[in-house]
């Protein structure tokens, strides 16, 4: 018997930005005595189904936008005779769906973390759960991840997750729905540990895979401080010296290492923050942005963020701190105008921000906006392939609609147009030879403007455009970049390199 992990994709590009982090924490998670897991990751390269025998384990993992994929190979190993398990945020959601069209075995809900060794002894013994639920694992029991099974010279950024759940509530994600809006963070030493072993191995770029890496804000504590009971307050605090604590540590590792993160923009009203995270060598952040104007950030239920020009001044602050910001915006929301998009695009350029990506509206399940949109779509039948719009991410691949969302005064083709538009002006190629800059070498600015290609290969022309052989010509440039790219990315590995003094020196298993 054998357990394999699997990561569908319908796209492989050969060379991967970020490791898929759960694959690796599953396979930390796997016990001994069934040997080291066979780890796919399809963004790499197709899954070969002749690997999997009668009687093994294959967990798949599932999201929205990769849930048929998924469907595909469960179907295909439950003919082979192996267990079909199912996990990630999509299984958590649409459980009977992954049983029905998968063919599961087995759910697993929440955090596999802990649950995931039971499911294979059940399996093993004949008689795996329909269900089980892995809960929200606290951050003191998350598995680090297993490095020691990563193919060399695959990927550019491996990922190091340091916190789960975030407080916030945008109506537009489902993460506080899924992991919770209870900040669980890890230890310093947990994560040091696990970053080191990562360095050794070559890995200079680090992704803090994070749901919030700043879960209490000035206004959190200052709101906590008026209370009258003052223990919510002392709680926060001890949140926030950790994070502190945490990119002290990040400081004291090698200086050629680069981490980036996910952040909402409060924290660019928080100097110290700022200035720790630019000591810890956190050179990036994604900021979701999503709407530039007031009433977009109504929209998005996000009013805590600033739009026209005070939102300049805090992308701004990111900047002026060496953080690099890839700015997130949102496409086709109710308020909306025809004008939005130039908006954002001149307003995206003027911020200094060096990355960013505009998406369209899109209602994804474990959100409100997809509560409200599929409560609205009751009355409607429409239908592509017999598959109702609510289960849009079931409809066959090229009959998919790009925008769900009725607008009051644009079509579905303009907003797509428009977005597409955006894309092309913030990535031409003299937008990004003047944000290269940003950089001093040579040699980093030609890294650079491949990222930056690379970047709008993979998330724009293949997610946006509708022409399939504009989506194929995407993905063998995407392939193309990818290759050098890595190279560039990576260092040379630093075998002795040890933990900070004060910290533990305890490294994940299996290293």
């Amino acid at each position: 018997m054998r357990v394999h992990l699997i990561n569908p994709s319908a796209l492989a590009f050969g060379v991967g930005v970020i490791t898929p982090r759960w694959l690796y924490v599953l396979a930390a998670a796997t016990p001994e005595q069934y040997g080291d897991p066979i780890i796919t990751d399809e963004t790499l390269d197709p899954w070969d189904p002749t690997t999997v025998s009668a009687g093994d384990v294959v967990g798949i993992g599932i999201h929205t936008g990769n849930a048929v994929d998924g469907y595909r190979i469960g179907k295909v190993v439950r003919e082979r005779g192996a267990y079909v398990v199912y996990g990630g945020i999509h299984a958590t959601l649409y459980p009977d769906e992954a049983m029905s069209l998968g063919q599961a075995h087995a759910i697993v809900k929440g955090d596999g973390d802990l649950v995931w060794a039971q499911v294979i002894a059940d399996c093993v013994r004949d008689a795996p759960l329909p269900m089980y639920d892995g809960g929200k694992v606290e951050g003191a029991d998350f598995k680090p991840a297993r490095w020691s099974l990563i193919p060399p010279g695959k990927y550019m950024w491996a990922s190091v997750q340091t916190v789960r759940g975030c407080p916030k509530h945008c109506s537009f994600c489902s993460v506080w729905k899924t992991d919770g809006q209870r900040p669980r963070q890890r230890t310093v030493d947990a994560v040091i540990g696990e970053i080191v072993d990562l360095r050794r191995r070559g890995f200079r770029f680090i992704a803090l895979a994070d749901d919030n890496f700043y879960p209490v804000t000035l206004d959190d504590l200052a709101k906590a401080g008026r209370r009258a009971d003052k223990s919510r307050l002392e709680e926060l605090k001890a949140m926030r010296a950790e994070r502190f604590e945490l990119m002290e540590a990040l400081a004291e590792l090698p200086d050629d290492m680069v981490f980036f993160t996910q952040i909402t923009m409060e924290a660019a009203e928080d100097p110290d923050f700022l200035a720790a995270m630019k000591k810890g060598n956190i050179k990036g952040a994604l900021v979701g942005v999503e709407a530039v104007t007031p009433e977009g950030l109504k929209d998005v239920y996000k009013d805590f963020n600033y739009s026209g020009e005070q939102l300049v001044d805090r992308l701004r602050a990111f900047r002026h701190n060496g953080v690099h910001v890839l700015g997130s915006f949102i496409f086709g929301l109710p308020s909306d105008r025809p004008e939005t998009f130039e908006l954002t695009a001149k307003l995206a350029e003027r911020s200094g921000i060096t990355f960013a990506q505009f998406v369209m509206l899109t209602p994804f399940p474990g959100t409100v906006d997809f509560a409200a949109w599929e409560k609205s779509m009751e009355s409607d039948p429409t239908r592509i392939e017999g598959i109702p719009l609510t289960r849009h991410w079931l409809i066959p691949r090229g009959k998919q609609p790009k925008v769900y969302v009725p607008h009051p005064i644009m079509s579905a083709d303009d907003i797509r147009a428009r977005t597409q538009g955006v894309w092309d002006q913030f990535y031409s190629w003299r937008s990004v030879w003047a944000r290269a800059h940003c950089v001093e070498s040579l040699k980093s600015r030609v890294a650079f403007m491949l990222i930056s290609k690379l970047y709008r290969q993979m998330y724009a022309n293949t997610g946006i455009a509708t022409d399939s052989a504009r989506i194929n010509r995407s993905a063998t440039w995407a392939r193309l970049i990818a290759k050098p790219l890595q190279k560039i990315f990576t260092g040379k590995p630093m075998p002795d390199l040890q933990v900070p003094r004060g910290l533990s020196s305890e490294l994940p298993a299996g290293v």
